[in-house]
């Protein structure tokens, strides 16, 4: 479905492409109507704040929220296998799903990424989308819980992909429930935290985020390894 892809735009470093494709991602939400009133009026938030703030403000927050602060990481292994070994295992296995799917990376995100991982779920079957992404569940209900505490708009995205795979209220596992949250702005523990460089999936280290790019032209043309077959 269409909504995956926008979610995973929202969800994307703010840019001048991003603001322009606000009206056709409202539009795509509200057609298909994945989302109950209630996620739609916490995503309508995100939408306005988006519409209404200036560039380099909003992607300064976005860079605090999410590059700065490792709780927050949309690097969804990030938050389960850390550094270990393990990850790498995750990635190559998650990687070959994607392969499998048609799907290509074309960028420089990790396969773990979640715009990355919602943009592949909008060309599966709704059923399959919602089983893969319910695989993450316990990972999305922590930073749906962190963004809400941060009061920032984003926490109405991660909200709605909770409630797609959520059918009760989730207890958050208690190794995720007690990871602080870290300060955006002590850059001598981020840099700490960070000091090991992340491995790099895509075939281009310097195309750019592949979600960000072109949006309003990807939302009806899904990427794909072969474009032919």
């Amino acid at each position: 479905m269409k909504s995956f892809r926008a979610l995973s735009a929202l969800l994307s470093y703010p840019n001048e492409e991003l603001i322009a494709a606000l009206p056709e991602i409202d539009a795509v939400l509200q057609a298909e109507g994945l989302l109950g009133p209630k996620r739609m009026e916490e995503i309508r938030r995100l939408l306005q704040e988006l519409r209404q703030g200036d560039l380099y403000d909003l992607q300064e927050r976005y860079v605090l929220l999410f590059d700065r602060s490792r709780s927050l990481s949309l690097n969804l292994f990030e938050h389960v296998h850390g550094e270990s070994r393990d990850r790498g295992g995750a990635m190559v296995d998650l990687l070959e799903t994607y392969r499998a799917g048609g799907f290509d990376l074309v960028g420089s995100e990790l396969p773990d990424h979640l715009p990355v991982l919602l943009e592949y779920l909008s060309t599966r079957p709704l059923a399959e989308a919602e089983a893969l992404l319910a695989d993450a569940s316990h990972i999305l209900v922590a930073l749906a819980e962190r963004l809400t505490r941060r009061e920032t708009a984003y926490a109405g995205v991660l909200s709605a992909l909770v409630a797609l795979v959520v059918t009760e209220p989730a207890e958050l596992p208690e190794e995720l429930a007690a990871v602080p949250d870290d300060d955006p702005e002590d850059l001598a523990a981020l840099d700490a935290v960070w000091e090991e460089a992340q491995v790099t999936f895509g075939p281009d280290p310097n195309a750019g985020c592949p979600v960000s790019r072109d949006i309003l032209a990807r939302m009806d043309a899904p990427r794909v390894a072969n474009p032919a077959q």
